[in-house]
């Protein structure tokens, strides 16, 4: 089982989107069997634009660690998005170390 840290900056996450992460995030165990922990950062940032939902992910690997930043609409669409290029990214490691 992960560790999944989660961080919410100049806001309070609701119980429901810390769930949708640690769902979402548990199937990257699925690409890389050795990830030790994840960070995730929320963050709203404070701009008249419409997008402005940040999520950071910090993927824990032995050797280097994946990190990946979203900025969205919705904090749900940022980690759907930052959790498919990071399961893309731990696809390609794992094909490395193989090889």
């Amino acid at each position: 089982m992960t560790t999944i840290h989660f961080q919410a900056v100049n806001y309070k996450a609701d119980i429901k989107l810390k769930e949708f992460t640690k769902q979402r995030l548990e199937k990257l165990a699925l690409f890389h069997n050795q990830i030790s922990e994840i960070f995730v950062y929320t963050k709203v940032e404070n701009t008249s634009d419409r997008i402005n939902k940040w999520v950071e992910l910090k993927v824990g690997i032995p050797g280097d660690d994946v990190v990946v930043k979203k900025i969205c609409k919705t904090f749900e669409e940022a980690i759907q998005t930052a959790s498919a290029t990071a399961e893309r990214i731990l696809k390609r490691r794992k094909e490395k170390v193989r090889a």
